[in-house]
């Protein structure tokens, strides 16, 4: 049948995922980093995904195309959601492996405790001397990858819940003890507005959203075009609709917190 139905032009996809979290049906997936109608038959052709789209990449066309099956999607959902309370479970581990770039593959990154890691071997001649003036070793405090504003799926599961930081990704080599101070016991998500195209507000609208987000600290640089991070932070707080505690930290190049 002739009907209403989205299309996609690739070329204009830039990866960010918000058609795939704004289609209620299941009917668009990201496949090698780009967004792609998977079943002419899940899309409805209401188009919720159009403005979700920051480049214009969405458009409708009439065409050749399935009816839209209610039945269907309804048990697509149903398939969705228990996969994806399958994969939130702290057992769960990856049964299909990942489609696109491997360094894209969003995962939680696991820390060992003092009680469980092995320990560190020692020196057999000077040991206590060596071990009395050796610096102690600084743990990453990442929690997650990955890590850039661009490349973070919008419901990763380890949003939920989350005291979220998202920095400027000069902050870390300016600040010393940026790990400790900043990133612990926080999922960190990192960008600089000068550097990547588009504006970083509607992916960081739709995270701060679509996941249950306790806090927002924003570290910056405090050059002029670092204030770009800080104003989508701000602007994604506002369109989201979300009261939740915020602040912003600005780190001078000498690698000093500048005093507001």
């Amino acid at each position: 049948m002739i009907r209403t139905i989205i299309n996609i032009e690739k070329e204009k996809c830039n990866g960010c995922g918000l058609c795939v979290s704004a289609c209620h049906e299941g009917a668009i997936a990201m496949i090698d980093g780009k967004a792609e109608l998977v079943r002419d038959d899940y899309c409805d052709g209401l188009g919720n995904c159009l403005p979700a789209c920051p480049t214009g990449a969405i458009t409708f066309v009439e065409r050749e195309a399935a009816a839209f099956d209610e039945a269907a999607v309804a048990e697509n959902m149903k398939k969705m959601q228990a996969q994806a309370a399958h994969q939130n479970h702290p057992q769960h581990k990856p049964e299909v492996p990942f489609a696109g770039c491997p360094g894209s593959m969003s995962r939680m990154l696991k820390k060992e405790t003092e009680a469980g890691s092995a320990a560190a071997p020692t020196a057999s001649h000077g040991s206590a001397a060596a071990e009395a003036t050796a610096p102690a070793q600084l743990e990453s405090q990442l929690q997650q990858w990955p890590v850039q504003i661009k490349l973070v799926p919008v419901n990763a599961p380890y949003f939920d819940g989350a005291n979220l930081l998202i920095a400027a990704d000069c902050a870390a080599y300016a600040y010393a003890n940026f790990h400790n101070q900043f990133m612990k016991n926080k999922i960190t998500i990192i960008g600089c507005p000068k550097l990547d195209e588009g504006d970083y507000s509607e992916k960081l609208t739709a995270i701060l959203a679509n996941n249950n987000i306790k806090s927002l600290t924003v570290v910056r640089m405090e050059v002029p075009c670092c204030g770009g991070i800080q104003n989508a932070a701000v602007t994604a707080l506002r369109n989201s609709g979300k009261m939740i505690p915020w602040q912003v930290v600005t780190l001078t190049t000498n690698g000093e917190i500048l005093e507001n």
